[in-house]
């Protein structure tokens, strides 16, 4: 649509120096509201896709990317689900655990707990939590001594440390001729993890997998199998072919599924948040209708005498469409380049601002996540650059259509 000489002719309206500098400065506004735009559009994305990128890896470091077992939740034979696991070439990893609910005592605090039985030799296959303790090892939860391994906050709450004993309470009782009693059972703490996220380091207890069958009466039964894959986000289809394979008969999960409504919570935010700072580019390109309703208006002599020299109603439009389309383009990429550099740059310029004025965006003692993370979606900035420019294509097309239908008689009448 845009010929030479329609290019040529509306290059040269937005070279020239205009006798109405408040058409000038609309220009100047719409352009930076465009790069305004852009730049928050693709900064804020990029921060909500690093928080959910650091949510999600603390949640994988306790939850595996699939888990296998049955509703009933006691899965017997366990050897052969973990074989036919290994089968799939996406799984790199699996492990039997044993869990379970219960209380914790230690001298007056009490606190309900989740009990996790683990194989510690195999555990690193699944989890990260070997990678993320404070105090203690995972090796040292040897079967038969009864060593237990706590989360940061739940060792605060029940007053322990390292070495100290606490007392457990399993979900079974025992019968006897005086009635049904809980079964209590003694625990050494032999280590403290923290993983940074409050659901589990106030409330996961960690034992040997041996341990938890005595304690729960699990005999070589156990409550089911996780496995790790090399690409988490394949964990959907890796699921639905065990599903639909060997593993018809049982309950598979993927890590999603567990925190199903905060994924979904996320995802909506982000829909949301890019429609309200979609708003910034709409007021700019509102701005760019006005420069060029203006510009039309100023123009008039000079495209009634572009008509009597025969040009056609359409190039009348190319020639202001041009104006417009710049405006968009040249406020688009310097929309990306900031938030491009923003977004990379955003564990440097987030420290220096909080060193000049003196505050903390995330405060450390309030928050888990003391930064702010960033992670660049190229795919996020290439829909908002389409975005921008469209609008900006849209918002010429009335105010050149105007254009294209000046009468060189009225325009030149009074001339």
């Amino acid at each position: 649509m845009f010929r030479p000489l329609e290019l040529a002719i509306g290059l040269r309206y937005t070279r020239a120096k205009r006798r109405n500098h408040f058409i000038s400065f609309i220009s100047m506004s719409s352009m930076l509201g465009i790069t305004l735009g852009v730049t928050a559009l693709i900064t804020v994305l990029s921060v909500m896709n690093g928080f959910e990128k650091e949510v999600r890896g603390r949640i994988l470091d306790m939850v595996s990317h699939l888990t296998v077992t049955t509703f009933e939740g006691r899965l017997e034979g366990w050897s052969d689900v973990t074989m036919q696991l290994k089968e799939n070439p996406q799984v790199v990893g699996a492990a039997p655990y044993i869990e379970a609910q219960g209380m914790m005592i230690h001298g007056r605090n009490v606190t309900g707990i989740l009990i996790r039985g683990v194989v510690p030799k195999l555990e690193p296959e699944v989890s990260s939590v070997g990678e993320k303790m404070v105090e203690g090892s995972l090796d040292d939860l040897i079967p038969g001594k009864f060593n237990i391994i706590l989360g940061r906050d739940l060792a605060r709450k029940l007053g322990v440390d390292v070495g100290d004993k606490v007392t457990m309470v399993t979900p079974s009782a025992n019968v006897t001729p005086a009635g049904i009693s809980p079964r209590l059972k003694r625990f050494k703490v032999v280590g403290i993890f923290h993983i940074g996220m409050y659901e589990y380091d106030s409330a996961l207890a960690i034992i040997n997998l041996d341990d938890a069958r005595r304690l729960l009466r699990m005999k070589e039964a156990v409550t089911g199998v996780r496995a790790k894959l090399q690409d988490l986000f394949m964990s959907p289809q890796v699921r639905y072919e065990l599903q639909n394979g060997g593993l018809g008969s049982y309950w598979v999960r993927d890590w999603s599924s567990y925190h199903a409504n905060w994924f979904r919570a996320v995802k909506i935010e982000k829909r949301m948040i890019f429609l309200l700072l979609l708003l910034i580019i709409a007021v700019a390109a509102f701005n760019i209708v006005s420069t060029l309703v203006m510009l039309v208006t100023d123009k008039q002599s000079d495209i009634a005498i572009l008509r009597t020299l025969g040009a056609s109603p359409r190039s009348i439009m190319a020639v202001f469409m041009v104006q417009g389309t710049l405006i968009g383009v040249i406020g688009t990429l310097l929309g990306i380049a900031g938030g491009v550099s923003l977004s990379l740059n955003l564990d440097t310029v987030v420290p220096w601002l909080e060193r000049t004025f003196g505050f903390h965006v995330l405060d450390p003692g309030v928050y888990y996540i003391s930064e702010l993370p960033s992670d660049l979606h190229w795919d996020n900035v290439w829909m908002i650059s389409a975005v921008a420019l469209v609008l900006s294509v849209v918002a010429t097309l009335y105010p050149a259509w105007r254009a294209s239908r000046t009468q060189p008689a009225e325009a030149l009448r009074y001339e």
